[in-house]
């Protein structure tokens, strides 16, 4: 077989993958190392090729090495605890100087546009600005990391606008506080809170080595969280970190992680368009089923709101009434285990109430709670619903960060307002659909 037709047939086989990959979201991590590193230019046309292909794209920089460089040069001394950076005032200098030197080298390589380049006609559009909002680390150990912080948010509402718009968004090392303070970040807590957030169709880490090894050295093509928490005690330094971060995303809602090189030329196009891949994918360990209920499932949804109804979150419901109602319900299943539930009862044609939201202790933080929600927004529309409410004593900001509004009890359909129980002083929310 020539070149030609290897060419040819590897870009056959991989328009499979081209279609499954466009119109979603990747979260493409790389640290200082990998800017430094001679391959690094084609790491960038690799990912403007993806841009080209219709993915969504957030890129995450982090900058040690640069801030090790401008520390250096200032004649500042910078000290480690735990293997993370103290920023005191003076080093924060050297992080804001070398944080945005790196950011402007990733926009300047995103921008070239020449004849005979491979980013010829590409005019990529690259946004970045104060997305991620940072708090202090504080003192740990008796430490204090000062100007050093970790991730509260990042503005997954503002990004995905951007990411509409066909920018890519670049992220930094970096992050700002409401009163306006900057904080030094892990590259790694930046990358996971954005995947996350963003409920990510991939995070694909680049780091120095092939993915991750086994015991002979050779590259593991596939982990589950399962397996790879038990490589973890072997895993050190950014390994370590990002093996952590894979592993958190995937259990956070977000479907696989890949952890490629920045080293081999072409790993990431051989990651994503190949069945071979080209580094080590991370995914979890069972498939997570969101359905409609059956009557197999009066167990299960009975024991995730039992400890809820204990703790007067939730109205006591008996067996016998769930299995009545277990038409109204939706479930996601995780290899047995009903991990989260919700109920849709209809009061009128236009109005219906959202009831027994429910996500199992051990879960709680991922997307399961916002998927049910999504799906019953999704029933309530197809049977031409106009309004969704629902009741709360204790989770009113989860419904009002998912576009409830409060309201009166006034304002309930007057079969519900009859059955409200004023002892319980349930909280009033509704959703226009």
């Amino acid at each position: 077989m020539n070149d030609t037709t290897a060419y040819v047939q590897w870009f056959r086989q991989s328009s499979p993958y081209i279609n499954a990959h466009r119109g979603k979201t990747f979260v493409i991590m790389f640290d200082g190392d990998a800017l430094m590193h001679p391959n690094f230019d084609t790491v960038i046309q690799d990912i403007a090729l993806l841009n080209s292909l219709g993915v969504r794209l957030v890129l995450v920089h982090g900058a040690r090495p640069q801030i090790d460089a401008v520390l250096e040069r200032l004649d500042i001394s910078s000290n480690f605890h735990n293997d993370l950076r103290i920023t005191d005032s003076e080093a924060l200098r050297a992080v804001k100087a070398a944080v945005g030197m790196v950011k402007a080298d990733i926009e300047s390589r995103l921008s070239l546009g020449i004849p005979g380049s491979p980013m010829h006609g590409s005019r990529i559009r690259v946004v970045s600005g104060n997305f991620v909002t940072a708090k202090p680390l504080g003192v740990i150990d008796g430490v204090d990391f000062q100007h050093t912080g970790e991730v509260r948010r990042v503005e997954h509402q503002a990004v995905n606008s951007l990411l509409d718009q066909q920018n890519v968004v670049l992220l930094s090392c970096s992050g700002y506080s409401p009163s306006g303070e900057m904080f030094n970040l892990g590259v790694e807590d930046v990358a996971y809170h954005a995947a996350t957030s963003l409920r990510a169709d991939k995070l694909i880490a680049f780091n120095a080595g092939e993915g991750l090894l086994d015991d002979s050295g050779e590259p593991i093509k596939e982990l589950t969280c399962r397996q790879l928490e038990l490589h973890l005690p072997e895993l050190k330094g950014s390994q370590r970190w990002q093996a952590d971060m894979a592993m958190r995303c995937v259990r956070q809602g977000v479907p696989r992680v890949h952890l490629i090189s920045y080293e081999t030329d072409g790993a990431l196009l051989q990651e994503l368009f190949t069945r071979e891949g080209k580094g080590t994918l991370v995914s979890q360990d069972a498939y997570d089923q969101l359905r409609a209920a059956n009557i197999d499932d009066v167990a299960g949804i009975l024991d995730l709101l039992r400890p809820l109804e204990e703790q007067g979150v939730l109205v006591r419901r008996s067996r016998e009434l769930l299995e009545n109602e277990i038409h109204r319900f939706f479930v996601i299943e995780r290899d047995g285990l009903i991990t989260a539930c919700a109920a849709v009862y209809p009061y009128s044609e236009d109005q219906a109430e959202l009831a027994c939201v429910a996500v199992h202790g051990d879960y709680r933080g991922s997307n399961r709670g916002q998927r049910l929600l999504e799906q019953i927004e999704q029933e309530a529309r197809r049977r031409n619903l106009k309004q969704l409410f629902v009741l709360t004593t204790r989770t009113a900001h989860w419904f009002v960060e998912h576009g409830f509004k409060a309201g009166q009890v006034s304002e309930l359909p007057q079969e519900k307002q009859k059955l409200y129980n004023y002892q319980r002083n349930s909280k009033v929310f509704f959703k226009t659909l």
